[in-house]
């Protein structure tokens, strides 16, 4: 088959991007040309690509300025309800690309530049996995839908590790993300505010006083976060760590002047670098110390903002905070921000001087609370003695909330005790500790899931007790993600053959796609859909063999699973498989086989050893696999090393069947199956998370779903699991689970994964075993549907079809009216060469 067109040609066809005039593209070529000559100081002598990929750069922020402006200008002379974002991660990933789509710039910039500049932007990789790409794709929906909205985080000098694989096993690299520079951020130093930490309280008649504390000061450097086609463009402020001049100079002397500019380090390390752990919560000081950090700084600015009307203005014009719950909204994405509570009736109370029964209705009437994990080990519970040293005044607060809290539900249950307990913000033992999530639901006047088993579990099993006693409190939301970024940008191919049937109003109305239900018996649309997948495959196949991968069969299923390794996402589920299918391949070598590649991706926490130990089995079974002739193209087992968000654009529009394994109950939603549905990937899952609800939406015929259901584990777990009953009675299972144990796959070093076996067969939480038969007879019904390439197409379809709910915008839209309290605006504010609106007769 020929190679199919890169994206850059075919963006130069008619496609969803229109044609570039003429002046748009003679304008880019000069401003290109500008800023070599001005802002780099290049000729096109000694120029490098990174240097063209910067001059492009600043060239499209010079179009993002003025519509961010005018966009400012707009909320300020509006003053509409604003919606604060609070999350210890974004993962952006690259901004060039998703910025030219949503500016509509991007044919103009492929015309006047010649060269794929992409790969020269490093991935703002500011979050760990599902969290922080959900928060990077909710900003592109509140901007699209037209919110006055800000994303307030952490600017971190090193993000999520780069992750190398030597030997098998997974190294990690720092991620120097700005060691070039970044062109989309602005600091902004007059912004700069003082964070407070360590002191003591000092106590009077009627107020507390926070004393003697250090400072750091938090520098803001705000990215532009535009939306599709509608020039707004809204503002993610991150926060930087920096010294303050007289930090430990107060004993100077001589020697200490020196030691004491070094030790500014100390201060400056609270944003150096992102804790890399997901679903797992790490009790260091250093965390503390940042979700404080990013809180008070945050509060402060909103707070400002508040109390200023105009716009450029800095004086406090608003006195009264009455009217604050009307006009700000903020979002704890997860219990990272959860301080915000504390630190909100810190600065009602001590500073503002409101009384406590008035602070606390405004803070609950503020603050929202999204829940991310049902796992135990992922819940923050901070130990006090931490508090007693760090935050001393939050902690009296804290134990005010709690014992206001407690007293209402000795009333409302007088006797009960253990519910008392149970429900306490602070967990008796030793040490005691502060249970975040409760402080969250406390002090919250919304508690949202993210899908609606996920809400349904908390509501029954996390939250129960705090569900009995408002249950008025407890919302779904099931997640989305960004059809830009997740379509448009990854999988142009698809966009254009959709939007030549249906129009491109799906970009912005994702339901649309259900008008193509009317073209699954269309032969041509079904042969188009087949040949762009077909091209997205040869294109991975080749971008694989480039990076030293195996050479892999364009025409087998490419069986993907990418997300972060860890035991309850059950990458070993899918590597039992792998090793079946192997086992079967050399039992009969000359029966036919439907060839499969399969590709597991993903990051292990550097402190976690058993996601460790399942990356290295993931690749000793690929090179067995691999290189054994007998083998040949009909199965490779390939590990996608530094899974990332510009590796997920290549990877998702390239894969088949898409692996949501996780044990029923436990994945709280997830979004990468909704990136492989819309992408035209069919999905083999459980029923957990989100999955569900995409059965649900495509009709559970369209997915090849296996195992137990939540109700089925519950069981499982009263009756108990014994996983070497599964392993006595399924041949295919212990033959797999005694090769990996035997060294078969690790020959040097025959022990290697003797604990990995011993967990699986003595104290597997999530169960490999108990759905190991039902996973393997389901992926043999995906090769036998594999083997009618028509109607295989046809089920992707409807799968694409049924994909409109997945939207973050349709996920936004209803935080927007049913938690924040404010309306998604279609009002498009004038670009910055027309008059505003404030203007206009």
């Amino acid at each position: 088959m020929a190679v199919p067109p890169t994206d850059q040609e075919r963006r130069k066809q008619i496609s969803v991007r229109c044609i570039a005039g003429l002046a748009d593209v003679a304008e880019i070529k000069k401003t290109f040309n500008r800023h070599l000559h001005f802002t780099l100081v290049k000729d096109r002598n000694v120029a490098t690509p990174r240097d063209y990929y910067f001059a492009l750069a600043h060239t499209v922020r010079d179009h993002l300025v003025g519509r961010w402006i005018r966009t400012q200008q707009y909320y300020y002379e509006t003053d509409p309800k604003r919606v604060y974002y609070l999350s210890l991660e974004f993962y952006m990933g690259r901004a060039l690309q998703n910025t030219t789509i949503n500016l509509g710039l991007q044919t103009a910039c492929d015309e006047a530049i010649y060269q794929e500049l992409e790969e020269m932007e490093e991935d703002a990789g500011l979050g760990n996995g599902g969290l922080g790409r959900l928060a990077a794709c909710f900003l592109d929906s509140m901007a699209t839908l037209g919110l006055a909205a800000y994303g307030y985080g952490i600017r971190y000098e090193f993000g999520i590790f780069n992750q190398k694989i030597r030997n098998g096993w997974q190294v990690e690299e720092a991620d120097d993300w700005l060691r070039y520079g970044n062109p989309w951020e602005k600091a902004r130093p007059e912004y700069m505010l003082p964070v407070h930490f360590y002191g003591r309280v000092e106590k009077t008649d009627s107020r507390a006083k926070w004393t003697d504390t250090q400072v750091v000061l938090a520098m803001p450097y705000d990215t532009p976060v535009p939306g599709y086609r509608s020039n707004t463009v809204n503002t993610m402020r991150l926060w930087s760590a920096k010294a303050p001049n007289d930090f430990k100079l107060q004993d100077f002397n001589v020697g200490g002047y020196i030691e004491a500019v070094l030790d500014r380090n100390l201060a400056e390390n609270i944003s150096r670098v992102l804790y890399p752990n997901d679903n797992f919560f790490e009790g260091k000081e250093l965390r503390l110390k940042q979700e404080y950090f990013v809180v008070a700084a945050t509060l402060q600015d909103i707070v400002r903002r508040f109390k200023s009307s105009k716009f450029g203005s800095r004086d406090p014009v608003r006195t009264s905070f009455d009217t604050f719950p009307e006009k700000v909204a903020i979002q704890l994405n997860d219990t990272h921000p959860a301080l915000t509570i504390p630190e909100l009736m810190r600065i009602l109370v001590d500073i503002e001087k409101l009384d406590w029964d008035k602070a606390w209705d405004i803070t609950c009437r503020t603050c929202a609370y999204t829940n991310h994990t049902v796992l135990p080990e992922a819940l923050e519970r901070w130990p006090v003695y931490m508090f007693e040293q760090l935050l001393p005044r939050h902690l009296l607060i804290i134990y005010d909330i709690n014992q206001k809290h407690l007293d209402r539900v000795a009333a409302l249950f007088p006797g009960d005790t253990d519910r008392l307990r149970r429900m306490s913000l602070i967990e008796e033992g030793d040490p005691k500790r502060i249970n975040m999530a409760h402080l969250c639901v406390v002090g919250s006047h919304a508690v949202n899931g993210v899908a609606q088993i996920h809400s349904d579990i908390l509501k029954s099993s996390v939250f129960k007790d705090f569900h009995e006693l408002e249950p008025e409190k407890f919302q779904n939301k099931t997640n989305g993600i960004t059809p830009r970024r997740w379509l448009l940008l990854c999988n142009p191919g698809l966009a254009d053959i959709i939007t030549e049937r249906i129009g491109d109003a799906f970009l912005t109305d994702l339901y649309q796609l259900k008008k193509l239900l009317q073209l699954v018996d269309d032969e041509c649309f079904v042969r188009d859909v087949a040949k762009v997948k077909q091209e997205n495959k040869l294109k991975f196949a080749a971008f694989l063999q480039q990076r030293g991968h195996a050479k892999v069969n364009p025409d087998s299923i490419f069986d993907v699973q990418v997300k972060r390794i860890h035991e309850y996402k059950r990458q070993l589920l899918n590597c039992l498989h792998a090793i079946t299918l192997y086992n079967r391949i050399k039992l009969e070598p000359k029966r036919s086989f439907v060839p499969r590649t399969v590709m597991i991706g993903g990051k292990a926490a550097p402190g976690y050893r058993m996601a460790k130990l399942i990356i290295t089995l993931i690749t000793c079974v690929g090179q067995v696999v691999n290189n054994d002739p007998a083998v040949g193209d009909k199965l490779k087992v390939i590990f996608l090393e530094n899974y990332r968000v510009s590796l997920a654009e290549r990877v998702i529009p390239a894969a088949d069947l898409s692996e949501q394994i996780s044990t029923a109950g436990t994945e709280a939603s997830g979004t990468g199956n909704m990136k492989f549905m819309l992408n035209g990937a069919l999905t083999i899952g459980t029923m957990d998370g989100a999955t569900a609800e995409m059965a649900e939406e495509a009709g559970e015929e369209n997915l090849f779903i296996f195992g137990m259901r939540v109700m089925d584990v519950e069981a499982m777990d009263r009756k108990g699991y014994n996983a070497r009953e599964y392993y006595e009675h399924l041949p295919e299972l212990k033959l797999a689970v005694d090769q990996i144990q035997a060294g078969f796959f690790s020959p040097g070093e025959p022990e290697l994964f003797r604990d990995l076996i011993d967990m699986l067969l003595n104290h597997d939480r999530f169960k490999v075993f108990a759905d190991y038969e039902a996973y393997v007879r389901c992926q043999e019904r995906v090769s036998e549907l594999y083997k009618n390439p028509k109607e295989w197409t046809k089920m992707v379809i409807r799968n694409i079809a049924a994909s409109g709910k997945f939207s973050s915008d349709r996920t936004i839209s209803q935080y927007a009216r049913e938690i924040w309290g404010v309306e998604p605006s279609d009002i498009k504010i004038p670009p910055p060469n027309e008059p505003p609106f404030m203007s206009r007769t």
